[in-house]
Order: C-alpha cells, then structure tokens, then sequence
C-alpha cells in the first residue's frame, strides 16, 4: 500500500481501483478508447495503456505512466494504433509497484493469436495461484495479480478462447471486471458478485462499448444497452453482443462506495444516477446529524453533492467555503517535511468571505487516516470559523479493502483505533458524525441494511468480506487442478 510520505499532495481517501475500456466495430477505436479512458481518469492517474487490433489480428500497444492526456495526446500514437478494435486501461496500483511492466492491458501471444487483458479489482487468491503457476514453469513478467488470468488462459485445455477465460475465471477469487481482445471477438466479464462495475454500449455506426462507467459512453458518443450482470460473460463480435452465465446465480455485493466516492458523479450506477444519490446520502446525513449551523461547506471535490443534499434537507445555505487548485502534481516541490505539511494548502485555500465569523459545517465522504481532514479543520478555523463541524456522507471506514480499492492497511484507518469522539478531537472539530450504516442504506433506497444478505459488498464499514481472503490465510493452498498439473 501507498504511504503519505511518498504522496505528499494527495487527498487522504481511498484510492481509485482502474478505469476498462474496449471498442468493436470502429475504424476509429483507438481514439474512442483514449476518450474513453480520459472520461475515466478519476479511477486512475499513474498510468494507461490502450492496445489496437487490426482485423488481420496484428496487434498495436502504447503504454505509459502518467495521465491519458500525456500519453494519447499526440495524434502520432493514435494513428500508429490501428485496428477496429481496441482495449485500453487506466491504472491506480492496488497489487504491484508502479512500473512500466505492470501497465495495463496486459498482452501475450498464444497458439490461437494474440490477447489483451484489462482488469480493474483484486484477485484475493492471486499469490497462492501465482506460487503454483511458478511451480508448473509459469514465468511471470509483471507483480500485478492481473497477469493471473494470462497464465491461466495460456495452460487451459479447452479449445476456444471464450471457454478458456471461463476456465480461468473459474480458478480465481476476488472482485475483476475484465476486458479481454482477440482476433475474433472482445470478451467482458464481471465477478459473480458483481462489485466492479461493467457497462456495454452500442456506437451510432453499429459497433459496441464495454467499460467501467457510463460517463465513457457519454464521450465516445455511444447509447447505454444495460449493465454487464454479475458473473456474466458478454462476446462482442462482427455477429452481434452474446452473452454467457457460467456461474451458479447467487445474490449480488455491488461496491457501495461507488455511489459514496470513486464513480464520477455524472455516471449512471446499477441504474441509479450518481448525483442524485450523493444528494440523498447527504439530507439523510442532516436528518441524522444535524447540528445549528450558519453556512454548508463541501470539501472538494468528492464532498460537493452530498453538500448540496445537506443544505436542502438543512435549510442552510451552501457555499463554497474551500476552493481547491486542480493544478497541483504529485511532484510539484520535493517534499521535505516543510513543504509536505503545507501540501493541504496548495490544494485547498479557505474562502474567508464565506467562513469568518460564522458556524460552519464541512461535508466530506470519508476519512481515511485523518491527516487531510485535520488540517481542513484547522484551515477553516485559522480563516474566522466560530465553530467547524463536520459531516462524513459514509460510515467510519474501520477495515481494508481487498477488492481492488487502496486503502491503507487497518492499523493505519483512524476509525478502526478511535470511537467517533476521539476522533472529532483528532481532526480538531467541535463535533464529527458519520451517516448510518441503515442510513446509507435507506438513501439508496432500501429500509436499511439487511445483516443476513447485504445488498452491497460493504466490508471496509464492516469487515463483511463477501469473497474469501485466500492469500491472507497463512499455507493457503492452489485448486487441485493447479496442483495436479504441478505435480505431473
């Protein structure tokens, strides 16, 4: 996992998992990828990747760390990416270092053609599959758990490429939704649980879209058809979108801090729009944890629609009380301890007009570590506030995430080392509060959250992890067909 130290000038939240886009059907594929891609740049800035397909089944790549704008923008790199079909991906390390070896999407030649893999979750047996495919002669050329699933496909036995990803989807556990191009046809898949979301689209020239949100549609100018279903196999080809359900139909765990944080808010989730949802989750946080106020403030961005939500539900006004600098890198000024405590402000300024001498109530979606949202406090405070309360539109992150979300590991979560008030005294806040575990729940529309068969994978609020945790179990063994093929 990622440390402060090393990321001085980023926000103190859960990271971004990767953002999957693959095109069938258009001459200009690659472009619609790096559009695609840029429209989901939120879920990953260290690195993208896209590799084209000629009909001839030549393959193209160009890979590289940074933002897709850095590495697309160059009308050269499209054009020397041909083909009508293509498969892109941004990367937020979750497993692995950040190297160019580790960029997505991953390809290999196979004695069927070539294949191109992109993958956004986390594989929770990766290692103790890795360990037996090494055993059996695998050579791994990256350290990210995707690579799993290439392996995988190369020792299948069966004949067809859709029936080998089956086979390889099979052996791993975790939460992926996957993209996957070859001369013949571009594959989707998501886990049976569904928590990775995957969406297809259809092109006004006849061609389709998979990818991770429906703000990559909206780009690339494509219709939304449906969601890929949970444990589904979509295969786009010149034929038409078929569709196959390998696995044993079971409730789904869809990933709730999409609608909290990582979905950009103009997106379409489940069928439910992203910022109406944010809206509701903040009045049901006012409802729960009102408090007497003069001013509603977001912390950007993430904070802004539960803000709104608030205010309306509060009957207080709502300003914009912190402007933040959307131009600020990772390595902007070497970042000494000096210069690294002053990170919060080159990217959040207080508005003192709005804030001095008034009650404020600061609305953000999380807290992590609490380094950021302390030093929020403090910011306001030193700008005039008479009172800093704050409102978090999630409950008290308490575990980590092993499904593909960076979170530090749980010694480092504050709420998984401190009750509510000790941690408003931590962030220097005259009073702190989180929505509801039923709360969060009933803004999404349900009657609260339901402890025998939970609507949604919510296990960094309560360590219900819904997928077994294979490689954190000490001696935890490969399937027996992994270990049979070793052992031959």
């Amino acid at each position: 996992m990622d440390d402060v130290t090393t990321r001085p000038f980023e926000d103190d939240k859960p990271h971004e998992e990767c953002g999957v886009v693959g095109i069938w059907g258009s001459a200009d594929a690659a472009a619609l990828t790096a559009l695609g891609l840029h429209a989901l740049q939120h879920r990953g800035q260290e690195a993208a990747g896209i590799v084209s397909m000629e009909t001839s089944g030549i393959f193209h790549a160009h890979k590289g760390r940074g933002l897709v704008g850095d590495n697309f923008g160059d009308a050269a790199v499209i054009a020397g990416l041909r083909g009508r079909a293509a498969v892109g991906h941004n990367r937020y390390a979750t497993t692995g270092e950040t190297a160019l070896r580790n960029v997505q999407p991953l390809y290999a030649d196979f004695e069927f053609g070539g294949l191109a893999v992109a993958h956004n979750g986390n594989l929770t047996n990766a290692n103790t599959l890795k360990r037996a495919l090494v055993r059996r002669g695998c050579l791994f050329q990256s350290t990210t758990d995707s690579e799993v699933f290439v392996h995988l496909i190369a020792i299948s036995l069966y004949s067809t490429v859709t029936d080998r990803l089956i086979d390889a989807l099979k052996q791993v556990q975790g939460a992926y939704s996957l993209i996957a191009l070859h001369n013949g046809a571009l594959i989707g898949a998501r886990d049976p649980l569904g928590v990775r979301p995957l969406v297809i689209g259809k092109l006004a020239g006849g061609g389709y879209v998979l990818a991770s949100e429906t703000c990559a549609l909206d780009i690339v100018g494509a219709d939304f058809v449906r969601d890929v279903e949970p444990g589904e196999i979509v295969v786009v080809d010149d034929a038409g979108l078929r569709s196959q359900k390998p696995f044993a139909g079971q409730p789904s765990r869809f990933c709730i801090f999409e609608y909290i944080y990582f979905a950009r808010p103009d997106s379409i989730v489940e069928g439910t729009p992203v910022y109406e949802t944010r809206k509701r989750i903040g009045a049901e946080l006012a409802r729960e944890s009102g408090v007497a106020a003069d001013v509603i403030v977001p912390v950007p961005d993430s904070g802004v629609p539960a803000a709104m939500g608030y205010a309306a539900e509060a009957g207080v006004p709502y300003e914009l009380g912190i402007i933040r600098n959307h131009y600020v890198g990772r390595t902007f000024i070497e970042p000494t301890d000096q210069i690294r405590h002053l990170g919060v402000k080159l990217k959040h300024s207080a508005n003192r007009a709005v804030i001095e001498g008034r009650r404020v109530v600061l609305v953000d979606d999380s807290i992590v570590r609490g380094t950021t949202s302390r030093k929020i406090v403090e910011m306001v405070r030193a700008a005039g506030a008479t009172e800093v309360h704050m409102r978090i539109s999630s409950p008290p992150t308490t575990h980590s995430c092993f499904y593909g979300i960076d979170t530090p590991e749980r010694g480092k979560l504050l709420a998984a080392k401190h009750d509510v008030a000790e941690m408003a005294r931590i962030i220097g806040a005259d009073s702190l509060a989180f929505i509801s575990l039923d709360g969060l729940y009933r803004a999404l529309g349900r009657p609260g959250r339901d402890t025998a068969q939970p609507a949604y994978c919510d296990a960094c609020f309560t360590g219900d992890y819904a997928i077994p945790l294979v490689d954190q179990r000490e001696n935890a063994e490969p399937p027996l067909s992994l270990l049979h093929a070793a052992n031959s």
